[in-house]
């Protein structure tokens, strides 16, 4: 008997391999856009490019039809691994309350809700890319 996915050690590592990865991208990104205590910039430009890129990977491997073994390792290394190292929520936390607690309530509060709309909106915005990708193509498939 085979273990569940994610008791794998080889998508187990695919996943830690992916998420150093992100993690190392998302610090490149704070060092092109460093935080002078006001909007943090790169948190906020890595969450919504993030939630982009998983929204279209995930829409294209889902138009693919039944997950094959490929497009597993792609879900968990790229979407799990990858784009969840580059994306941070405890980052997002952690630079609101700084701001509110700061004394920027308000801008506190903006980027918060920011965030999470802008992170929606850009992921919707990957699904129809994808999408639209995928009919351009002339494919079939699962949708």
């Amino acid at each position: 008997m085979s273990p569940r996915p994610h008791l794998r050690p080889g998508l187990v590592a695919l996943v830690a391999a992916g998420g150093a990865v992100g993690t190392s991208a998302r610090y490149g990104l704070a060092l092109a856009l460093p935080h002078d205590g006001g909007w943090p910039v790169a948190t906020f430009v890595a969450n919504l490019f993030g939630a982009f890129l998983l929204g279209a990977l995930l829409e294209a491997l889902l138009r693919r039809g039944a997950e094959s073994v490929g497009g597993r390792r792609a879900r968990l290394g790229l979407g799990t691994g990858v784009l969840g190292g580059f994306t941070t929520f405890s980052s997002l936390a952690l630079e609101t309350d700084r701001l509110v607690a700061g004394g920027a309530a308000v801008t506190g509060v903006t980027y918060a809700l920011a965030t999470v709309v802008g992170g929606v909106l850009t992921c919707l915005a990957g699904v129809a890319l994808a999408g639209a990708r995928h009919r351009r193509r002339g494919g079939g498939g699962a949708r």
